[in-house]
C-alpha cells in the first residue's frame, strides 16, 4: 500500500532517487499519531516548565536591611522561590551596559538562569558577602565580594537595592558574569 505523502503547492516533484517511499513524488508526512504524540509531549513539557517556575507568594520584610539580607541569603542558597518572593510586579533590574529587566515575570526568567550551575550558564555556588553597606532612606547600597570554589580570584561589585513596602522595587548592579575569572 502506498504511503500518504504530500507535495507543497507550486513545487517540483522530488527526483526519483529521493521519492521511493512516496507514490506521488512528494514529501513524507509524519503519520497523524506521531504528530499528535510530539505535540502532546511539547505541550506537557511547557506545562511542566510553567508549573515548576510559577512565581511564589510575596513575602514582605520589616526593614530595607531585612529585604537585602534575605536577597543575599536567597542568592547564596540559589533559591529561586525565595529570590522571587521579594519582588513586586513592576520591579526593574538594571545591569551593566544599559540592560534592564522589567517586570516580575521577566525577572523570574532571568533568575531561573542565574540559579543554575556554572556549567549550565548560571552562577550557583557564588557566595556573596557585604563588605560595606550605606543606607539612604529605603535604598540600601552594598559593596560586596563574591567567592566560589570555581573562581580563580574573588569578584567585587556593588548594588543599590531600592525597597518599598517591604519588597525589592528596583536593583542596580555592577555584576557582570562575563568578568568572573574562573579556575582552569
Amino acid at each position: 500500500m502506498p504511503r500518504l505523502c504530500a507535495r507543497p503547492p507550486n513545487t517540483l516533484p522530488l527526483p526519483p532517487w529521493n521519492n521511493r517511499q512516496c507514490h506521488n513524488g512528494g514529501m513524507n508526512l509524519l503519520p497523524h499519531r506521531a504528530v499528535l504524540s510530539i505535540s502532546t509531549a511539547l505541550l506537557c513539557g511547557a506545562f511542566t516548565f510553567g508549573q515548576a517556575n510559577q512565581l511564589p507568594q510575596r513575602v514582605k520584610r520589616a526593614t530595607p536591611e531585612a529585604v537585602v539580607a534575605e536577597h543575599l541569603a536567597a542568592f547564596n542558597a540559589c533559591d529561586w522561590k525565595r529570590l522571587m518572593a521579594q519582588f513586586p510586579d513592576n520591579v526593574e533590574f538594571f545591569s551593566p551596559n544599559g540592560e534592564v529587566v522589567r517586570g516580575r515575570q521577566a525577572l523570574g526568567e532571568m533568575f531561573a538562569k542565574v540559579v543554575k550551575p556554572p556549567a549550565e550558564g548560571g552562577t550557583c555556588g557564588l557566595h556573596v558577602v557585604a563588605e560595606h553597606t550605606f543606607v539612604v532612606g529605603d535604598v540600601v547600597n552594598v559593596q560586596w565580594r563574591a567567592d566560589a570554589p570555581f573562581l580563580a580570584e574573588p569578584y567585587r561589585g556593588a548594588d543599590a537595592y531600592e525597597t518599598k513596602d517591604g519588597l525589592m522595587a528596583a536593583q542596580v548592579t555592577t555584576f557582570d558574569a562575563a568578568a568572573l575569572k574562573m579556575k582552569r
